[in-house]
């Protein structure tokens, strides 16, 4: 079923009985063409590439639990393409470019905003890095606005600009960055693979990858034995666990990342506003809440919850540049478990055994690059080269020296 206006003038003539479900719910075939171990953003983005782009439908994707119910719902849905690296650039600018006209391309509303995202910097050394960072986006054709402290004043006005330890100085603006409802992205994805014959398996754990000859032959699940002559892995925190039960150890550690929503208040935030000085970033949600974030539990761990010291630190640096909003009630909050890598940068790229192919280590980064990770992931396993938007994210750069230090951020926390 197409979604439209007219559907939706139909459907309310019909008393809302005739809608379909969004995907099917398909028992596992005996055989798939490709697998993919991985049901969040990046795993149900791929397959849609793959049958979108490639044409390739005999495609399942393994989820162990439901759609929506990982790292891809627990995010602070936040997009933006504004990096520094030109190994990062080009391929968060492709990503940013599809989020441009994602919803039109799988026909499911994903609340896509590009209402900007604003980073404040706080001292004259921190304003010279964020002018080097809008220089070497605009050599890559990315737009992006240095304001200073008036210019920031204009946007937001309700912010600590006397600080006495963080007086605002100014900011980069990157207007086309913004935010998406994180779960309808999921199922967008989902909804469109589905459509194009691509089985979608929840409840369904993937246990052991199954090798002969250096060469995968499938992988066996709670749900049975799945024989396929390619596997993706693309599990996120999950992807060391994963990635073991094939014999590889990888340069990723899995840490808890919290997320916050406050009760809704009246419209506040136009843009999405990161603290310089820290690592706090907030926006507000379509229904009023206050929704953000700050830096890693630093320990390692794949439980997605989080601990009180992360709480704590989250809300000093909130009230280090919001202050107004000290009294707003605190929701709910959770977490989500992140594959950070060692240099803070993802890794698209085939191992070692034949028909494995490796996505993880998206850090900080994942839900902004989710449509960008499934379309040159799906381009790698479709046609088992690099796609070039994500040539320098290969694995072997850790071993080559080649690494993309974005930002001294990896799995390190004394770097944090």
């Amino acid at each position: 079923m197409k979604y439209s206006i007219f559907s939706l003038f139909q459907q309310a003539f019909r008393d809302q009985k005739d809608w379909t479900p969004a995907w099917r719910d398909p028992e596992p075939k005996l055989e798939y063409d490709i697998v993919l171990i991985g049901g969040g953003g990046h795993g149900l983005a791929t397959a849609y590439y793959l049958a979108k782009e490639h044409g390739l439908k005999n495609v399942a994707v393994l989820e162990k639990g439901y759609i929506g119910g990982g790292s891809v719902g627990r995010n602070t849905t936040i997009v933006r393409s504004n990096y520094q690296e030109p190994g990062n650039i080009p391929f968060y600018e492709l990503s940013l470019k599809l989020w441009e006209g994602l919803e039109q391309d799988f026909n499911y509303n994903a609340m896509m905003s590009q209402r900007g995202v604003l980073n404040l910097y706080h001292s004259d050394s921190q304003r010279d890095e964020y002018a080097r960072r809008g220089n070497a986006m605009a050599m890559h054709g990315v737009p992006g606005e240095l304001l200073d402290r008036d210019g920031v004043r204009a946007l937001v006005p309700f912010l600590d600009f006397n600080n006495g330890r963080f007086p605002i100085q100014g900011g980069l603006l990157q207007k086309r960055g913004g935010t998406a409802r994180h779960d309808a992205v999921a199922w967008g994805f989902a909804r469109g693979a589905d459509s194009r014959g691509v089985d979608i398996l929840q409840n369904t754990e993937a246990k052991q990858i199954r090798i002969e000859n250096g060469h995968v032959i499938g992988v066996e699940t709670n749900r049975g034995f799945i024989k396929t002559k390619k596997i993706g892995i693309v599990a996120a925190g999950n992807t060391t666990r994963v990635a073991e039960t094939a014999g590889l150890r990888l340069p990723i550690e899995s840490y808890v990342l919290q997320a916050f929503v406050s009760e809704a208040i009246k419209p506040l935030i136009p843009c999405v506003v990161t603290f310089g000085a820290g690592h706090f970033y907030i926006s507000q949600s379509d229904k009023g809440g206050l929704v953000f974030g700050a830096s890693l539990d630093f320990y390692t761990s794949y439980a997605a919850r989080g601990n009180l010291p992360g709480v704590e630190d989250t809300i000093e640096e909130a009230m280090a540049i919001m202050p107004n909003i000290s009294r707003i009630r605190l929701l709910r909050h959770w977490g989500g478990i992140m594959d950070m890598s060692m240099d803070g940068s993802p890794i698209i790229d085939k191992t070692d055994i034949g028909g494995l192919y490796l996505n993880c280590g998206w850090c900080y980064g994942g839900f902004k690059a989710t449509p960008g990770s499934g379309f040159c992931f799906a381009h790698l396993i479709a046609k088992d080269e690099t796609h070039p938007a994500a040539k320098a994210l290969r694995l072997n750069r850790f071993e080559t020296g080649h690494v993309i230090d974005e930002s001294g951020t990896g799995a390190q926390p004394n770097l944090h």
